[in-house]
């Protein structure tokens, strides 16, 4: 990929085309279910992983969110939901390319 390749907010933000974005700052209470139904409106999820799972058994202060979109137009779109309070915390929504990535092993596609 040539810098400055490519068209729409994606290749401002050098990450062109992602299907992922990492929300953090997410309230310890939240769980899968509630990240799916709240960004589920936004796109068609692919996959979620929320860290530690709704399972864990200790208590942590906040959770992070990994959602993978069918469709990469799906992120910026979410990307507008940064600063939304979800239940106690304001949401932090960005992008996040396949080499910071770690919980979601994107595939490559052929």
């Amino acid at each position: 990929n040539a810098p400055g390749g490519g068209s729409g907010p994606q290749s401002v933000l050098g990450i062109p085309g992602t299907p992922v974005v990492q929300i953090t700052n997410l309230s310890s209470a939240v769980s899968s279910e509630q990240m799916r139904t709240l960004f589920g409106f936004l796109g068609d999820i692919e996959e979620l992983r929320l860290y530690p799972p709704d399972n864990a058994p200790l208590s942590f202060s906040s959770k992070v969110c990994y959602i993978k979109y069918r469709d990469p137009s799906s992120v910026g779109v979410a990307q507008h939901l940064t600063n939304t309070v979800f239940i106690d915390r304001a949401l932090i929504v960005v992008p996040c390319a396949e080499g910071e990535c770690r919980p979601l092993r994107l595939k490559k596609q052929p």
